[in-house]
């Protein structure tokens, strides 16, 4: 899949593991590039969800376009599928999944 980012930030972010870190801590950085590099490495979203470690869900309501894969219990990388085969990811933002 190729990927795309919303924002220079979270692409600045993926590239430069600094930047991540400041963001986020150590280890949301560093599992943040590697499901980056795992998305990437994927031929289809069937493929993402069939990996036990990711959690990869369609959302629901107004996000129902969009998925989520797991960063840790606290974080998630969501994301949306473009293009006519869905053959781009973009990816949305880093959210808190139960909110502050």
């Amino acid at each position: 899949m190729i990927v795309v980012f919303r924002t220079r930030q979270l692409e600045r972010q993926y590239k430069d593991h600094r930047k991540a870190v400041r963001a986020y801590g150590e280890v949301v950085a560093k599992r943040y590039i590697l499901r980056i590099n795992t998305i990437k490495q994927a031929r289809d979203i069937e493929e993402l969800m069939k990996l036990p470690v990711l959690r990869c869900h369609q959302l629901k309501g107004n996000r129902a376009e969009q998925y989520a894969v797991n960063i840790t219990s606290f974080y998630r990388l969501i994301f949306s599928l473009e293009g006519e085969m869905l053959e781009i990811v973009r990816i949305e933002e880093i959210s808190k999944h139960y909110g502050n």
